[in-house]
């Protein structure tokens, strides 16, 4: 058991929120779960009252606008809710000293890196997402607690991901297109709940210093490579899945090409980085088949 600090997860009705949650109780810490109902981000005044009220020695923000596509068209709302909301929680953190972790994106990239990307590599969003998403990172960067952790190709079984939409598609369709010119590092939210809990950890021991981090799995691949994998974890064959491009599936908002991210500053903080992601994949897979199964049987 910890001692009295109270740790505050917004965003915690969401697929990584749920996780956050768990790994504290696993670990014995006091946790308030805010869903959206229950705080409104984009309200300063409730942000405000809520930390006054809780006094968390940390808060844990993974409330996002996430539906990529529909922020081309929606950028002053998602913008509310990615920049706006992270800027009243840090505002509330500097004033009661808590450390805020803030989960971002991959998307603060260009995506035409050939090599990882640093934690200080420049950012150049090019969706509308993306740009709302470094908004909020500017904002938590300015005060003296601010803790940026970006992910990417996040999967897990509390919400719709890549990885139960293709266990679902294995069971209606002889054979899958699958994009094999995007190349990232599939995470598992449960792995990526532990690497914030240890970053908290760290910030509160004062040996993880405030700034950007990057939270995804070791290794990397396409969609299409991840694909196969979810395949053979299915026992079913690999092959039924094709490489096709990402002009086979034009969306509103461009796809980084490439979204894989380097680790060296979680290496610094003494924090192992995440393993590699066909390991996680491979112990997450039960889980999630059985719970997508269960809730969308093919």
């Amino acid at each position: 058991m910890t001692d009295n600090r109270i740790w505050l997860v917004t965003g915690a009705g969401g697929m990584l929120g749920q996780d956050v949650l768990a790994r504290l109780a696993e670990a014995g810490e006091q946790a308030v779960a805010l869903d959206r109902a229950a705080l409104d981000l984009t309200d300063a005044d409730a942000v405000r009252g809520a930390l006054e009220a809780h006094r968390p020695a940390v808060v844990v923000n993974c409330a996002a606008w996430t539906a990529v596509d529909d922020a081309e068209s929606h950028e002053e709302e998602a913008l509310r809710i990615n920049g706006d909301g992270p800027a009243h929680l840090a505002a509330a953190c500097a004033a009661t000293g808590a450390v805020l972790l803030h989960v971002s994106t991959d998307y603060v990239f260009a995506g035409d890196a050939t090599t990882p990307y640093a934690e200080d590599a420049p950012t150049a969003p090019r969706s509308a997402y993306g740009r709302t998403k470094l908004a909020g990172e500017r904002a938590v960067l300015g005060i003296e607690r601010g803790y940026v952790v970006r992910t990417a190709w996040l999967y897990g079984t509390g919400g719709p991901n890549f990885v139960r939409t293709m266990i679902k598609l294995e069971g209606l369709k002889d054979t899958l297109d699958v994009v094999d010119d995007q190349r990232g590092q599939p995470t598992w939210s449960a792995d990526l709940a532990g690497l914030l809990y240890e970053l908290g950890r760290g910030a509160l021991a004062g040996t993880a210093s405030a700034g950007v981090y990057h939270g995804t799995s070791s290794g990397e691949t396409t969609w299409y490579g991840l694909t196969r994998e979810i395949f053979r974890l299915l026992g079913t064959d690999p092959d039924r899945v094709r490489p096709t491009t990402s002009e086979a599936f034009v969306r509103p908002a461009p796809r980084p090409a490439y979204s894989v991210l380097g680790h060296d500053r979680f290496a610094a903080a003494g924090i192992p980085p995440l393993r590699d992601w066909r390991a996680a994949l491979t112990e997450a897979f039960p889980e999630i088949h059985r719970v997508q199964t269960k809730e969308d049987p093919a």
